[in-house]
C-alpha cells in the first residue's frame, strides 16, 4: 500500500463507499474487553509497522473530526479540546526547563 492508497482490505462491492475513520482489517477483541492474561497475546498480534501506526492515527484524526468538526451544528468544543491539547503538549515538551523556577519552602 503506497501513500494515499486505500487499505489492502478495503472492497468497494462489499464496504461501500470508503470511510477513513474505519478500519477495514480483521476484526478482534476491543481492548477494553481484554482479559489481563490475554494482554500479551492481544499486543502480539497488533501490526507494529510506522505504516500501520501512521493509519490508526488517521482514523483516529478522522474519528474525532466526524464526531466535533463535520457537524452541521458543530459547537465550540473542537477549539476547546484542541487548546487543551497544545497546551499539555507544550507544558510535557517544556517541563524540564519549568521545573527549575518550582518555589520550595525551606524549614
Amino acid at each position: 500500500m503506497a501513500f494515499g492508497d486505500y487499505p489492502a482490505e478495503y472492497n468497494p462491492k462489499v464496504h461501500g463507499p470508503y470511510d477513513p475513520a474505519r478500519f477495514y482489517g480483521k476484526a478482534d477483541v476491543p481492548f477494553g474487553q481484554v482479559k489481563l492474561g490475554e494482554l500479551g497475546s492481544w499486543f502480539g498480534r497488533r501490526n507494529k509497522t510506522p505504516n500501520a501506526m501512521a493509519g490508526a492515527i488517521s482514523r483516529a484524526w478522522w474519528r474525532w473530526q466526524h464526531k466535533y468538526v463535520f457537524p452541521k451544528r458543530a459547537g465550540i468544543a473542537p477549539f476547546f479540546q484542541l487548546t487543551v491539547a497544545s497546551m499539555t503538549f507544550f507544558y510535557m515538551i517544556n517541563y524540564t526547563k519549568l521545573k527549575h523556577h518550582r518555589n520550595y519552602k525551606y524549614h
